[in-house]
């Protein structure tokens, strides 16, 4: 039968734009509220309005549909404003990397083109910095605790709250296209300037969908539904805090803003509150058992998603004794990012320690995403948990090019696949990244794992904290190194040749082949980060060449 054609007629052709995000929880739980801190708390309805009040002041300040708004906060109800409003006028919301040296916020500004910047109080000695060198920014609206005009060394627009209180509540936001640009900002490599990163509205809108989906539609541990309580502990300037903003806004689940993240503060929210789900990396999770207020405080009901860099199945196993569910998720600033999720298939009864090592795999793809290795010629590996190459993806919301930057996308972008720079290898649909391609240590002609190398000392008494890294050596090329941060009750003498033999042991087992145990052990009192929480291995390979 052939295909029947229909007249046109008033037909709504639908756009996948953030703003329809809204309509759910205004539907469904309008009363629900958002918290931040001991300082504000207020409800769906009222974030509704005062994400139009913000349109309201920003088109007052001048900012038109493709023009980018610059954001400085930390996490925040405020921060969530941003997320909505900014995007869903039409114009750009750039998330700031506020830990960036001020070169690299010169840089990511300029690049950017932002003509406004929104910035909390505390960031405007960094701002005072580079003020007069911010090529295209028109003018700067504060966040300031206090009323009236805040204290700075250069002219602004005024304060956050007053603009939205002078503003009117009711926005005519518009029906974009659902590829216009929504939302920016760079990611730090190894070398080179920071890469600009963008998505569209139905990038973001997709990516919502799908996190929603494989976090909330199967029977497994680490649910996260309407009745969850939320609270990120990513920063909201990386990668939209996971993309998780828009999933507990979606889902209509009250959310919980910690502002800056202080231990004691994340455990009293996480209690009064009655927090359930939250997202962060592993030393931020570090940080957190390592509190004394942990052991005042029932964590049973609290679950956590763990990315930015390897759970080791030693930090999975402190915090299922503390009461927490953690389990991985695995993504990069080029993939929204949540590309997968480390969580028993449903009907798998996992526990103990066999649990342990299965969360800290790198994961299960979402649905809509497609995960592959590949060898040195992009030629599919056979997922049979041995052989490893490349890790490459897809999925309808992979950034498709990085800003201004061709060559970069064209080192990203082969054959059809986004190419991760992960070396990995599937198991039973598991994924597993062994190493960044930039990080394996390359001896003798043979590979090591520095990431498995941190996942096995790390399971020694003493150690809280450890770094793999490789440093050249004359013979071999290159040797492994690895830094140890003892735990702060560890009393036991202990020195090089008891980490030694304790490698040694898994090299027993089978676990680690002989040429891979390390010879050099370095106990140290703190591991270099970026500005994401991840370790550094770029500065501690400069650090230790020598």
């Amino acid at each position: 039968m052939p295909n029947e054609t229909y007249p046109a007629g008033d037909h709504y052709n639908y756009p996948l734009i953030i703003k329809k995000i809204l309509n759910t929880p205004l539907t469904y739980c309008p009363d629900q509220e958002i918290v931040y801190r001991d300082e504000f708390r207020y409800s769906y309805r009222g974030l509704n309005e005062r994400i139009g009040r913000l349109a309201n002041a920003l088109e007052g300040l001048g900012v038109v549909a493709g023009e980018t708004v610059a954001v400085f906060d930390y996490d925040s109800h405020r921060y969530l404003e941003c997320f909505f409003a900014i995007p869903i006028m039409g114009a750009v919301l750039q998330t700031v990397n506020w830990r960036l040296s001020p070169d690299q916020i010169i840089y990511t500004i300029n690049h950017a083109d932002a003509k406004l910047i929104i910035i909390n109080a505390d960031f405007l000695p960094i701002l005072a910095e580079i003020r007069d060198q911010l090529e295209t920014v028109r003018t700067v609206l504060v966040i300031s605790k206090n009323d009236g005009q805040p204290e700075a060394t250069f002219p602004i627009a005024g304060n956050y709250e007053e603009l939205l209180d002078k503003s009117d509540i009711f926005y005519d936001f518009p029906d974009l296209d659902e590829n216009t640009k929504a939302t920016t900002f760079y990611t730090t490599g190894t070398t080179g300037l920071p890469k600009g990163v963008h998505y569209s509205h139905r990038q973001l809108v997709l990516h919502t969908f799908s996190v929603a989906v494989a976090l909330g539609s199967y029977h497994t541990i680490g649910r996260f539904r309407s009745d969850d309580v939320y609270m990120p502990i990513t920063p909201m300037f990386h990668v939209h805090a996971w993309g998780l903003p828009y999933v507990a806004t979606l889902l209509g689940a009250k959310q919980v803003y910690p502002g800056k993240y202080e231990p004691e503060m994340l455990l009293k929210l996480q209690e009064r509150e009655k927090v359930t789900f939250s997202h962060c990396v592993p030393t931020v999770l570090q940080m957190i058992l390592s509190s004394p207020s942990v052991r005042k405080t029932d964590l049973s009901k609290w679950k956590m998603m763990i990315g930015g860099s390897r759970l080791t199945s030693a930090l999975a196993k402190t915090a299922r004794e503390a009461g927490i569910t953690v389990f991985t998720g695995y993504g990069m600033s080029e993939t929204c990012p949540v590309i997968s999720i480390s969580v028993p298939k449903p009907g798998e009864n996992t526990a103990g320690e066999d649990l342990d090592n299965l969360v800290t795999k790198t994961g299960l793809p979402i649905p809509l995403a497609e995960i592959q290795v590949v060898d040195g010629n992009d030629q599919p590996l056979p997922h049979d948990g041995v052989s490893t190459g490349e890790v490459v993806l897809r999925s309808p919301w992979l950034t498709q090019s990085y800003a201004k930057a061709p060559d970069k996308t064209q080192e990203l972008w082969r054959n059809g696949w986004l190419h991760t720079g992960d070396v990995g290898h599937i198991d039973n649909g598991y994924l597993q990244i062994t190493d960044r391609i930039k990080d394996v240590i390359k001896s003798g002609g043979e590979w090591v794992s520095s990431l498995d190398l941190e996942n096995m000392i790390g399971q020694h008494e003493a150690v809280l904290e450890s770094a793999a890294i490789g440093i050249p050596d004359e013979k071999w090329g290159e040797r492994p190194l690895i830094l140890v941060v003892l735990k702060p009750d560890y009393e036991k003498p202990i020195g090089p040749e008891e980490f030694k033999q304790h490698m040694q042991q898994f090299a027993a087992q089978g676990q680690l082949p002989k040429y891979g145990i390390p010879d050099r052990y370095e106990i140290v009192e703190a591991i270099a980060k970026t500005g994401i929480g991840k370790i550094n291995k770029k500065d501690l390979r400069s650090k230790y060449a020598a």
